[in-house]
């Protein structure tokens, strides 16, 4: 090594004077090692080839290419922030503020937000509108999550069983593949009122599937909810190149209000540990902590340590466990419900397992097995997904209900499969109602288009994929392409006369979900409603969409 830098020291040319300019450090020190590399090459070439020194820069150089090579390899692990609530609001009207909730002050910002409700109202006539312009928990959640930058990029609702998952705007197009479903347990299968909702979805290539659950009440029923919940997991299947079921997902996370109750224990007992907050004492006759040691695929699931209060019953609008007098069958006083931790949240890492049959051929020899085994196992290894519970609490504030809300906060640490756009698009040129509109578009990367996806113009803080001011279908509004870009229009008579600031979304109607976002952009109010003084009032229902 000396006599490679002495043999460098003597056949280094002058570094230039942008070396030793006022650039930035990191920009000077980029500066320099080209430089030196190209010196390198220089110098390579007046060696001689038997010379030592010639086989020293060799080796060195060698080991340079290696470790390289292996920092290539040691792709950075990413930390997802999942913050989760399960609540049983018990058709009540939601409260004005749900900050605490969220914990939206907390300078430790939630990448996901996924929020699972039980028992909202399903009265007839409420149940309709709600589905028609969605019900008063998701207005409420969407209002105060979109100003912070989150969008809903799914929910799914079953009569009162509610599901909604919020993701930062940066992290949407990276969300896909999402499917619901749902599986109804109450009067034999055909009532709506217990069952579980679900959601699937790939979040940088890992597939993640949420199972929002209200299983059946009653002390006496914990078999019958355990066998609940293995008909939910039996009849739930996703579509793909072949059915997939909750637990081929690589996590599952399964919450709400499982009404899991506390055995033998009397209700003095049971008072005087949450009053001495000595939960331990009680954890061993929880029916969930008894079922998990007897039925295997409970085992599977893992939770924190119940460190809260029993969030399962209390008076309204306090932080007092049932004391008023419970009426029973033909105007009999019933009991007061003993506390229990009703509303939970477990979560299942799927175990490694040897590669299904399907993955090999007929004709495949055992060499040829061995290693398609190798490639599944290496690209498990290559793309780990590790799951770490930050808390488990309840927020005993909220009293709406006679359950108190549940949150789970998870860091999830992943390697991205991806972290490019399956498309990229802009709005060209300046954009008011003036004049019909251009977008490009480009795929970056193969995906199942479809005649039936579209282009979305979205004011900038926009709740949910469902907000956009305008859409254009890009099969029927394209009017120019090659290989590279894509242009579709957007009519003139769509575009919001009084402007406002906006983002492009593509939305995939295979993958059910946005693949791409442009970069903001000024839509201007219209030059010819200025100049007729049709402004500022409102001219026509798009414009009260962007003012709203």
């Amino acid at each position: 090594m000396e006599e490679i830098t002495e043999h460098f020291s003597t056949k280094a040319r002058p570094r230039s004077d942008s070396v030793n300019s006022t650039g930035t450090q990191s920009t000077g020190s980029r500066m320099l090692l080209r430089q030196r590399l190209t010196m390198l090459m220089t110098c390579m070439d007046d060696l001689n080839s038997k010379d030592r020194v010639h086989a020293q820069v060799s080796k060195t150089l060698d080991e340079v290419f290696e470790i390289c090579g292996q920092k290539a390899q040691q792709r950075q692990k990413d930390q997802f922030r999942l913050y989760m609530v399960t609540w049983n609001v018990a058709t009540a009207e939601p409260p004005e503020d749900v900050s605490s909730l969220l914990q939206l002050h907390s300078s430790k910002k939630a990448d996901l937000y996924v929020i699972g409700l039980q028992e909202v109202r399903a009265a007839p006539l409420k149940f309709v509108t709600d589905l028609a312009f969605d019900d008063s928990w998701s207005h409420l959640f969407m209002n105060m999550l979109a100003p912070l930058g989150y969008i809903k990029v799914s929910s799914i609702r079953m009569q009162g069983l509610l599901l909604l998952i919020f993701s930062k705007l940066e992290h949407v197009p990276f969300v896909r593949d999402i499917q619901v479903t749902y599986t109804r347990t109450g009067i034999f299968g055909y009532w709506g009122n217990k069952g579980a909702v679900t959601i699937r979805l790939s979040l940088y290539g890992h597939l993640m599937c949420f199972l929002n659950c209200h299983l059946a009440a009653h002390m006496n029923y914990a078999s019958e909810r355990v066998d609940e919940f293995e008909y939910i997991l039996e009849s739930q299947t996703f579509q793909g190149k072949k059915p997939v079921s909750v637990l081929d997902h690589k996590i599952v996370f399964w919450f709400g209000d499982l009404n899991f109750r506390v055995e033998d224990h009397g209700m003095h007992f049971i008072r005087n540990c949450i009053t001495s907050q000595n939960f331990n004492l009680l954890w061993s006759k929880d029916q969930l902590t008894i079922m998990k040691k007897k039925v295997p695929k409970l085992q599977e699931f893992e939770e924190g340590p119940l460190d809260f209060q029993p969030t399962y019953k209390f008076d309204l609008n306090s932080e007092t466990y049932d004391s008023r007098v419970q009426k029973a069958w033909f105007g009999l006083n019933g009991k007061k419900r003993k506390p229990a931790w009703c509303d939970r949240i477990l979560w299942r890492i799927k175990p490694r397992q040897s590669p299904p049959e399907d993955v090999f051929e007929e004709d495949d020899d055992d060499t040829v097995k061995e290693k398609k085994k190798q490639l599944l196992e290496d690209l498990m290894e290559k793309y780990p997904l590790k799951v770490k519970q930050d808390l488990y609490t309840s927020k005993m504030e909220y009293g709406v209900s006679d359950h108190k809300p549940v949150i789970g906060v998870f860091t999830l640490e992943l390697r991205k499969m991806y972290d490019i756009p399956l498309v990229r698009l802009c709005a060209e040129g300046d954009w008011s109602a003036d004049l019909d509109a251009m977008v490009t578009y480009s795929p970056l990367q193969p995906f199942p288009s479809s005649a039936w996806d579209w282009i979305g113009l979205y004011k900038v803080g926009f709740r949910s994929i469902s907000d956009y001011i305008t859409y254009t279908w890009v099969k029927d509004d394209q009017v120019a392409f090659n290989d590279e870009r894509i242009q579709v229009y957007v009519s003139k008579e769509e575009i919001p006369v009084r402007g406002a600031e906006c983002v492009l979304c593509y939305y995939s109607s295979n993958l059910q979900c946005i693949v791409g976002i442009s970069e903001p952009f000024k839509v201007h109010e219209s030059r010819a409603a200025i100049e007729e003084g049709l402004l500022p009032e409102n001219i026509n229902g798009l414009d009260q969409t962007v003012a709203s």
